[in-house]
This record gives C-alpha cells, structure tokens and sequence, in this order.
C-alpha cells in the first residue's frame, strides 16, 4: 500500500508525472484489472474512496488514480480525508493536483499516512534545470550534452511543459540513443517560453541591456505577461532596493532586518545589488519607472510595449554605470 500525491503548477508535467507513476506501479500487470482512474469535473470523491476500498479482482493490488484534485473544497475532501486515516493495504492511492490550490486537510492526510508526495515541478536552479532537461531526455533515449541541454532550458524558460512534447519529436526524428548537436535541435525549439522575473531584474542589476530586453519581451509573449504586470515586478524589485537606501546596512543580517524578512540569499543578493546601483541610481530607477507609467496609461502615443522596452534599456544602463 502506498499513498503518492503529484504536486505541481504545469498540468502537462503533471499528467506526464502522474502517467510514469501509474505505469511504475502497474509493472508487468494486467493495467485493464488494476487501475481505476478518475478525472474531469463531474466525479466525486466518495467514489474515489469507494474504488480505493474494494479489494482487487485477479490481482494482488490496485491502483486508484483521482487527477485535479486542487478542485475540492476543505469540507469535500472529508471522505478521503477519513479514508487515509486507514487505508486498505492492497491499494496503491495516487493523487494528482491541479484544479486549484490543494485544501490543507488534505496535504496534511497525505502526510499523516504516511504518503510520498511527488514534486512535478521543473527545478528553479539554471544548473538543476539542465540537468532534470538531460534526465528527462534520457528517458526517452534522447542523448544531449550539457551545453545542448543547456540551450534546451534556456529556451523552454517557463514553459516547461513543452519538453516531452520536443523530446518526443526529437526521437521521432533522429531515433533512439543518439547524441544530438545544437544544430540538430535548434529546428524544432519553437518560440521562447516566458522566463521568471528574476532573470529580467538580475539582468537589470548587471547592464545587460540587450538580454534585458529580450526577456522582457519573452515575459510578454511567452508568459503572457501585460506590461502592467511587468512594471510592478519591476517597482517591487526597486522598492525593495530603496528600502536599503540611508540604512548603512553592512552585512546579511542587517539587510534582512531593514527588508523585514529573515537573513537568507534574498538578503544577500538585495544588498548586493544595492551596492552595486547605489541610492542614487536606485532613486533615478524610481523616476524612471513613475514616467513610465505615465505613458503605459496614454501620456504618450506609444505601444505598451515599446514603453517598456524604453523602460527596460534606460533602467539597465543605471546598472551598468557601476
């Protein structure tokens, strides 16, 4: 017996995830006689306990499977949250998130039985992302070096739940087992996925201007950000840099007690890039980003985009000064 929950923000990662589980656990088994699956708007969970409560037929296990379980409501995970307090041995229990946010009784039933919980989730790292790229890769006898796993990753950003889908046109094409080049993969990369905040504010606080650029650019079309979006990121990141202004903090701790958040790399890298700015580029930013938003709300006759992309190359070179 075994309780797994599948965890993760990608429905696509999470269906992948769930599938390889699922087919694990079935093994050399009859899966027709062994796993009943639940999905869709319509079931409950009752049902779900009904199925995880019978006893197997021709085998010596089952597997349930109950996919979107975010769906559910603190009071409508009650019957599940009852049956983990004694689940039946020859059941293996697989719960798939999405849907919505996961109720609490329910993640805290999971653990209480001792459940495994499965992270479907790509890693935030750059280096663990390159390397969960070559892992997956080399499930589907996709064979990439680092640097090519590397290029994968950068273009995928966000968009993680493409990957499977590449790797199994990559294997379709080439077949099994042979190592590609960048020249071999870069036909079928596609768009650039969206990218996470932080690589547009650490491209800020280095002057990379044309990089910072195109990020931006990947967060509008391929993370369907509105720029309003982005331009709050964006007085986040700089706010929180005023708030080092005229504190005299000299170490991580002081930082984390000006920030009010508890010392750790947020604070070490937010006092690096004050010092690296300045107050006073910090305060130029300010300015910048309150023209800025002028103009996002018609001051001038520019696109939004083209605001931000004005934004985005004169916040950079106050990077880059130093």
């Amino acid at each position: 017996m075994a309780i797994h929950l599948v965890t993760g923000d990608d429905e696509s990662l999470l269906r992948t995830e769930a599938h390889e589980l699922v087919k694990h656990l079935v093994g050399t088994g009859d899966r027709g006689l062994m796993v009943d699956e639940f999905d869709g708007d319509d079931y409950e969970l009752r049902a779900v306990v009904d199925a995880a409560q019978t006893m197997p037929f021709l085998t010596d296990q089952r597997v349930v499977v109950a996919r979107s379980v975010g769906r559910f409501s603190a009071d409508e995970v009650a019957p599940l949250v009852a049956y983990l307090t004694n689940p039946l041995e020859s059941t293996h229990l697989v719960l798939v998130g999405g849907g919505g946010r996961l109720a609490k009784k329910l993640t805290d039933a999971v653990a209480g039985a001792g459940g495994l919980k499965v992270d479907a989730s790509p890693p935030a790292r750059p280096k663990d992302r390159v390397t969960w790229v070559r892992t997956r890769a080399e499930e589907h006898g996709v064979r990439l070096d680092g640097q090519v796993a590397a290029r994968v990753a950068e273009q995928l950003g966000e968009d993680s739940g493409r990957l499977d889908g590449l790797l199994r046109v990559l294997t379709s094409t080439y077949g099994e087992g042979v190592r590609l080049t960048a020249s071999d993969i870069e036909p079928f990369l596609g768009e650039g996925g969206g990218v996470p905040p932080w690589d547009l504010t650490d491209a800020l606080d280095a002057g990379r201007t044309s990089d910072a650029i195109t990020l931006m650019r990947r967060m509008v079309h391929g993370g369907d950000r509105h720029p309003l979006q982005i331009m709050a990121i964006l007085h986040s990141h700089y706010a929180k840099l005023a708030r080092l202004d005229g504190v005299d903090a000299r170490s991580e701790s002081a930082a984390a007690a000006a920030l009010g958040i508890k010392p750790g790399f947020p604070a070490k890298k937010a006092l690096e890039s004050y010092r690296r700015l300045g107050g006073g580029s910090v305060a130029k930013a300010m300015g910048l980003m309150a023209k800025a938003d002028r103009d996002l709300h018609g001051d001038t006759g520019l696109d939004a985009e083209a605001v931000m992309e004005i934004l985005v190359a004169r916040l950079s070179k106050l990077g880059g000064r130093r």
